[in-house]
Order: structure tokens, then C-alpha cells, then sequence
């Protein structure tokens, strides 16, 4: 029987795919209600179960972030102090606070202390303790007890510890201020100066445990569910129930709690029954946990079973078999489909999908075949297209003349000419004419060694005359190298940036080394000053190109970049190496072609 069964469902012709999900997907509705009517019971414990866990672990969440946002706040408190000019001088180590100027300081800092206790009843007390052994707080006089140092307390030796970072310490008994004994949660931080790295003090807020009581108080588990919280040890920071476990008479899993991982649940038997543990980790080390008991969530237990019975048996065998016949006459195209679909992800546009049924499926895979051949089309005109446009926007920012350059080198011109400098005068335009030469030209991008040398060096005769003995420069060219050729205006985007960035804002005379020299197939080009150099930081912005460089003055750095991988390739271009105060280094890298 199943082997017709199998027979009839395999070789019958579907038409239709949504025939086929039609008569499926109604004999699959009518055994998943039975079957649903039969496992009703178990299911709906299991689905109350899971549905109260995933509510819970929300509501934790919830109490997580409210108390991580209370958390924060005090943060804020502490960044206050960090950044309060009072403060800063008052702990500093060089502070040249004399005895009686010190008063009008600690008043400053005990009124913005006040101020921040007057909008926040849920702190119990703000204090700032400096390395210079000077003491503030939220009091008028602070009275320190004489009996407890601060230094040997966890929540100081802890900030200590941290290097800036806040930490949040367990409750505990605050006993540093004389004649106070309260039970507080501790927010400490350690001080630094105004450069960022001398560590100044520690700076303290005490927080009472009536905000978190109230946070978790306010959450309802059920008639018996409740919320506690522990911290990394297994310490009770919250519970409803705190005496009574102090005295025995309670018990919690508090070991199995802490091996828990956050949005995790674990059930646990007493004597008032199963009870599901809930647990979401804090970033404070602090773990949350809400605890239901399984009888609060079905209390009609006995009700749904009797009325599920009669429906346990019905279609379970059934099911299983058209279940498992459908979905292998049914997955089989859409996987294949699948697997082409992939192909495609992986970038191979060259797949073509076969379907051999004659349904929707099939209309499907034809519809794919052609998207698949479009998306290639698509993907070639688009490539080219962008290669040429990038070709043209590039070759248009090429073809600009520098107008900064040309005022001041006309300036030079006029003032050389001004104060009768004839021959300077007509050393400097005709070295201007030749420069421009290159740069005008359209006809071809690629040029000549020898011609960018060229270039290079009218460019720079002409800005030596102008910065005179601030400027000087020296080539390194070897001549076998000069019948190779490179794209036009290689190397005056970079000197350009090592006079403008480097050399014309030192006080000592700059200097400029232009060299190169060829690796097997390749040619590198360096272009190294001794002018001002970058911060590491610059460096990495100029090299991810980030920071704009020498855009006001001619083409930048990073569009001879892009021309140079556009034309030869991925593997060429240039890289910076640049130390402050002692200069910068552009090595320039091209294949040697004729």
C-alpha cells in the first residue's frame, strides 16, 4: 500500500504548482489539527513555557537596559567631574592652590555636588578623592572617619585598576565618611589630568539600592514570580526575598545561575513546584534573573487533557507519509532551482537552470535564465561604462590649470619685472610655457620618462625663484630609464604637496629628492622632503582618503592614484611614509613599458 501510495503521488502530472500546495498543503491542515488536538496538552504547556521565557528574558532585558541606563547616568555625574575646571585644579598634582585659597575651590565643588543631590534622591553621596591628598564631597566640611582609609577600599583600588574606566562595585556597607554607615552600590572612577594620561584621583558616587528595588519590584512573574540579582560571585545585590535567604529559610540556584549563559533558562523543583529560571547578564558583571513558576502560567491542566483525548490518535501515521511523500515531489525543482541560485551568488552569470516539470516551477526557472542573462548584460555595459566616464572625469581634472600657481608664478613675473630682472623674467616664462606644455596636451595620456622629468624640472626652476634659499632640490634619474613611459603629470601633484604641506612653512631651508629606479618589470619613483612630515594619525586619514591634500593648489594625490591603478592595474600606485618634523616619503610605483 505505501508503495502505491508512493507511486501515485510521484508520477502524478501537477499542472499546477499552486494545484499541488492547494491539495497538499489541505490534507497537511486537517492531520496538523489533529495532531494539534492530540498534542494540544503537551503542546500548550511547552509553548506557555517557551512564550514565558522569551517574555521574561525580554522583560529582563528591559531591566537591564533601565538599570545599565541608570548606570549611565551616573557616568555622566562623574564625566562632570572630569571635566570641572574646579576639580581638575583642585586634585591636580601641580596645582599652586595656596592654604587659603583651597576653601572657595572645595565650596564650588560641594555646591555643584549639592546641586546634582537636589535633582537625584536616588545618590547617597559624590566624592572626589585626590592623589595630592586633598578631599572633596557633596558636604560643606567633609569628615572622613578616621578609623577606615580610602585607599585600601575595593571600589579605589578597583578604579585604580581600571585606568579611567568607571566600575560599579557590589553593595556594601559605605562607611568612609565619619558618623555613615550606609548600604550603597559604589560607581567609581579614576581622575586623569587635562592631558589624558597623569592619573589625579578617584572619584566616587555612592548609590542607594532603593532605585534598583524599585525597578525590579515593579515587574510582574505571576502570583509567585519575582525578580533578583546577583552579582559575578554569586552575591546577592536584590532580592525580594533578602532575609529570609540570609537566614536559611529561602534558597535560590545561585551555582547554576552563574554557569548560565545570558538569554539562557534553566527549571529547578521545590516543594511550590517547577520553577524556570530566566538570566541576562548586565555589563556590569551583574546578572538578572527572573524566576515563574510553571503552575501560574496553565492552571486548567486536567480540563485540557480530558478534552484533547478523544483526538490523540487520529491522522499521526498518515501525516507522516504525505508529509514525507509532498516534500520530496515538491522540494526537488526548488532545490535544484536553489542550487543554480547560488551559482549565481558565487558571480558565475553563465548558469542556465533546467526544470523538467510543466508547472509554475518551470515558468520560474525560465524566468531566472533570462534575469540571470540581463544581469550580465547589465553588469558589462555598466563596467564599461563607468571605465570610460571615470577615463573622461579624469582626463577633464587633468586638463585644468592650476590658477593658484599660475597668479603666483605671473606675480613673481611681474615683480620680477618691476625690478628690472630681465633675464629672470624670461627664464621663468619660458620655464612656465614648457611646463604647461605637458599638462595641455590631449592627445595622449601616456608620455614619455624623459618628458615628465621635463616637466619636473620647470616646474620646480620656477618655484625655486620664487622661494629662492627656502627651496632647493636634487634629481636621481638614471638615463636608461628615460625611454619608458608613464601617465602624464606623475610627479607634480606630490612635489606640489611636499612645498605647499612640508617645506614652505619651515623656518629652515627645505630640500627636495626626486629619484628613480626600475625592479625587474617595474618602475618606482620616490619623492622624499625633509619638510614638516604628518602625525601617524594624518598619515592614515591621507592614506584612506580621508583628508584632502593638495586639491587647492592642482590635482590631488589621491586622483593620481585612481589614474594609476585605472591604467595599469590594482597592484600599482603609490604609498606615503611620513614622520613629523622630519619629512615625508612618496614612493610611486608603475610597470616600465615602451
Amino acid at each position: 500500500m505505501l508503495r502505491d501510495l508512493f507511486r501515485i503521488f510521484t508520477t502524478w502530472k501537477w499542472k499546477s504548482l499552486t494545484t499541488s500546495l492547494l491539495v497538499a498543503f489541505s490534507g497537511l491542515i486537517l492531520i496538523v489539527i489533529a495532531i494539534i488536538s492530540l498534542n494540544n496538552y503537551r503542546l500548550t504547556v511547552d509553548a506557555a513555557e517557551q512564550n514565558s521565557q522569551v517574555y521574561i528574558q525580554e522583560i529582563m532585558r528591559q531591566v537591564n537596559t533601565n538599570i545599565q541606563t541608570y548606570i549611565d547616568n551616573m557616568e555622566n555625574i562623574s564625566l562632570l567631574a572630569l571635566t570641572n575646571k574646579d576639580v581638575t585644579y583642585y586634585i591636580s598634582s601641580n596645582s599652586f592652590i595656596g592654604k587659603n585659597d583651597i576653601r572657595p575651590y572645595e565650596k564650588r565643588i560641594s555646591d555643584l555636588f549639592q546641586n546634582i543631590l537636589y535633582s537625584r534622591n536616588d545618590i547617597a553621596s559624590i566624592m572626589v578623592f585626590g592623589y595630592n591628598g586633598r578631599t572633596v564631597s557633596d558636604r560643606r566640611i567633609t569628615a572622613l572617619n578616621p578609623n577606615i582609609d580610602p585607599k585600601q577600599q575595593s571600589w579605589y583600588i578597583n578604579a585604580q585598576k581600571m585606568n579611567g574606566k568607571s566600575i560599579v562595585s557590589p553593595p556594601h556597607i559605605q562607611n568612609v565618611i565619619s558618623g555613615e554607615y550606609r548600604w550603597v552600590v559604589s560607581l567609581s572612577r579614576e581622575l586623569k589630568s587635562n592631558d589624558g594620561i597623569t592619573p589625579e584621583g578617584i572619584f566616587l558616587v555612592d548609590l542607594n539600592l532603593s532605585v534598583i528595588d524599585k525597578l525590579c519590584s515593579q515587574i510582574y512573574l505571576g502570583k509567585k514570580g519575582y525578580v533578583f540579582i546577583v552579582d559575578g560571585t554569586g552575591n546577592i545585590i536584590y532580592h525580594p526575598q533578602q532575609q529570609l535567604l540570609y537566614s536559611n529559610l529561602a534558597t535560590e540556584e545561585i551555582p547554576q545561575v552563574l554557569t548560565t549563559a545570558s538569554g539562557q533558562s534553566f527549571t529547578a523543583d521545590d516543594n511550590k513546584g517547577k520553577r524556570i529560571y530566566s538570566v541576562q547578564d548586565t555589563g556590569l558583571g551583574w546578572k538578572i534573573v527572573g524566576v515563574t513558576y510553571s503552575d501560574d502560567l496553565i492552571a486548567n491542566k486536567s480540563s485540557i487533557q480530558h478534552s484533547i483525548l478523544l483526538y490523540a490518535l487520529l491522522g499521526i501515521g498518515i501525516s507522516i507519509i504525505i508529509s514525507l511523500l509532498l516534500s520530496l515531489h515538491l522540494t526537488k525543482p526548488i532545490k535544484r532551482l536553489q542550487q543554480d541560485m547560488k551559482q549565481v551568488e558565487l558571480g558565475n552569470f553563465h548558469i542556465q537552470t533546467s526544470i523538467e516539470e510543466d508547472n509554475e516551477i518551470n515558468q520560474l526557472g525560465q524566468s531566472f535564465n533570462v534575469m540571470v542573462n540581463e544581469i550580465k548584460h547589465l553588469m558589462d555595459e555598466t563596467v564599461q561604462t563607468s571605465e570610460q566616464k571615470r577615463k573622461t572625469e579624469l582626463l577633464l581634472l587633468q586638463a585644468q590649470i592650476n590658477p593658484h600657481f599660475l597668479y603666483n608664478t605671473l606675480d613673481s613675473i611681474i615683480w620680477m619685472a618691476e625690478q628690472e630682472k630681465h633675464e629672470e623674467v624670461v627664464d621663468m616664462t619660458s620655464a612656465l610655457a614648457k611646463m604647461f606644455r605637458a599638462s595641455i596636451t590631449r592627445d595622449q595620456e601616456l608620455v614619455s620618462i624623459r618628458v615628465e622629468i621635463e616637466h619636473i624640472r620647470h616646474y620646480l626652476f620656477i618655484q625655486k625663484m620664487r622661494y629662492r634659499e627656502q627651496l632647493d632640490y636634487v634629481f636621481d634619474i638614471p638615463s636608461d630609464i628615460l625611454q619608458y613611459k608613464t601617465v602624464k603629470i606623475l610627479l607634480q601633484p606630490f612635489i606640489e604637496n611636499a612645498i605647499y604641506h612640508g617645506i614652505r612653512s619651515k623656518t629652515t631651508p627645505g630640500i627636495i629628492y626626486i629619484s628613480a629606479r626600475q625592479e625587474q618589470d617595474d618602475l618606482l619613483f620616490e619623492v622624499r622632503d625633509n619638510g614638516l612630515g604628518m602625525t601617524t594619525e594624518r598619515l592614515a586619514q591621507v592614506n584612506k582618503g580621508t583628508v584632502a591634500t593638495n586639491t587647492q593648489h592642482g590635482i590631488g594625490i589621491g586622483n593620481v592614484n585612481e589614474r594609476i591603478q585605472l591604467y595599469f592595474g590594482a597592484t600599482y600606485g603609490m604609498s606615503i611614509h611620513s614622520v613629523l618634523g622630519e619629512g615625508t616619503v612618496v614612493t610611486i610605483r608603475v610597470p616600465a613599458i615602451l
